[in-house]
């Protein structure tokens, strides 16, 4: 029996070639193992086949995509467990369309033009103006005075109250004892208003909830708050910078960082023994190990972000109800701040049209006077790929729509004199939220 022999490369790499063209599928241990079958003589390592085959580039990378539209991330979400939406109304209900628009709202009977569908009062409420953040028995007042702490425990009351913003029911809080609050969130708070991020305000108002309902004797509170947060639609930073949403401009990451530290030392990690201390005395029951690994790692944090971008109403309102309604070019519902006495909290949702009993309850992402190429690009930025509906399809085939489109295009250069600059800068961020055009333009129609 003769002797195995390492073969030259002048050998080998004829062979492997000729053994890559006839099976180009296979992956590098099936064909070197083909390899030693052919030459039982041969002494070749693996790694030395892969060697070579690297070198000349025949090694497989992965698949391709069949279609670029199953590469697409979609905002993801899932229903709230034990939601009473007659709490509300009793003229909605939750429906699931499945994994890529998720929930949304349809009606459970016929809903009038102009009829009130329902009132709603925040999850939390997060002003882009912070000054004005100051809640006084349901009236938002100007402040003078510093930023109200992100978390506040309020005594002799047993049962725990959220700071302002933070709260339960935006009306007739009563009067107790002066709080124990969290000074570490200050500059948390500060951060976001300097950067005029909404987002990030709200994140911090949610998270002092959330805390706290860990705090409370009564375990359905937090099980309630959780499962309204954790059901939210959901896509995170990073995926929505892979997305249309940053206009191909590289995301300012060294700001989302900057961002989470203070967001940890707000509520985690105090720097200052004074104000570990303060959350302590906040915070004495351990926080769940669900809640913290959802809450406080960076890229939890991003998704928290997300969150928050995604279901922000537009004047910094996070709402249960709310944030079930999906976008459609043609909208039948509008949101509207009717309660001068809750002007930045409570919520009326208003039927634009008549609403047949089954048919879906939708809002307009965008400004729905804009042409159909227009609105499919501002929602790109959501996440949620070309629209499809009815509208889109139609004005898509009908003759002239570009010579519309440009006519709608210069209506909205002109309405958009109304857009505050703040809200411009948020756009960048992407943060925009529901029914924000309709907030700058009063009434589309």
């Amino acid at each position: 029996m003769s002797a195995n022999v390492s073969p030259s490369e002048e050998e080998l790499k004829p062979a492997l070639f000729d053994l890559r063209n006839e099976n180009p599928t296979l992956g590098i241990p099936k064909l070197h193992a083909l390899l030693l079958s052919r030459h039982p003589s041969w002494t070749v390592s693996e790694k030395r086949t892969r060697k070579i085959l690297q070198a000349a580039g025949l090694v497989l990378g992965p698949p391709p995509e069949k279609h670029a539209e199953n590469s697409q991330i979609f905002p993801s979400s899932k229903l709230v467990k034990k939601l009473d939406v007659s709490r509300w109304t009793p003229k909605v209900e939750v429906k699931y369309f499945g994994k890529k628009k998720g929930k949304g709202l349809i009606a459970k009977e016929v809903i009038s033009q102009g009829e009130m569908v329902w009132k709603e009062d925040p999850f939390v409420v997060a002003p882009e103006c912070l000054e004005y953040s100051t809640l006084i028995q349901g009236d938002i007042r100007p402040s003078k005075r510093p930023l109200a702490p992100a978390l506040t425990a309020r005594h002799p009351s047993p049962s725990l109250h959220l700071s302002l913003n933070v709260h339960r029911s935006p009306v007739h809080l009563p009067h107790r004892a002066p709080p124990v609050s969290n000074p570490a969130s200050i500059p948390l708070l500060s951060f976001a208003r300097r950067a005029s991020w909404m987002a990030l305000h709200a994140l911090a108002r949610c998270t002092a909830r959330l805390l706290l309902a860990t705090q409370d004797t009564d375990a359905s509170t937090l099980e309630e708050d959780w499962g309204v947060v954790s059901a939210l639609a959901e896509l995170g930073m990073e995926e929505r910078a892979k997305g249309a949403w940053f206009g191909g401009v590289e995301p300012d990451r060294a700001t989302w960082k900057k961002a989470h530290q203070l967001f940890v030392q707000a509520f985690q990690s105090p720097t200052s023994s004074p104000d570990q201390k303060k959350l302590a005395r906040l915070l004495k029951k351990p926080i769940p190990a669900e809640i913290v690994q959802n809450i406080f790692p960076y890229d939890a944090f991003l998704r928290g972000l997300g969150r928050m971008s995604l279901n922000l109403e537009a004047h910094g309102g996070l709402y249960t109800l709310h944030s079930h309604l999906n976008h459609s070019c043609d909208p039948n519902i509008s949101a509207r701040h009717l309660d001068q006495r809750t002007a930045l909290s409570r919520l009326t949702l208003l039927a634009r049209r008549d609403i047949n009993a089954g048919e879906e309850l939708c809002v307009a992402y965008v400004d729905p006077s804009l042409g159909v190429k227009q609105r499919r690009e501002q929602l790109g930025a959501w996440g949620f790929g070309v629209c499809q509906c009815e509208r889109c399809i139609r004005e898509e085939k009908e003759e002239g729509g570009k010579d519309v489109e440009h006519a709608n295009e210069a209506v909205h250069a002109i309405r958009c004199v109304y857009v505050h600059s703040s809200s411009i800068y948020r756009l960048r961020k992407g943060e925009l939220g529901f029914d924000e055009m309709d907030g700058w333009l009063i009434d589309y129609i």
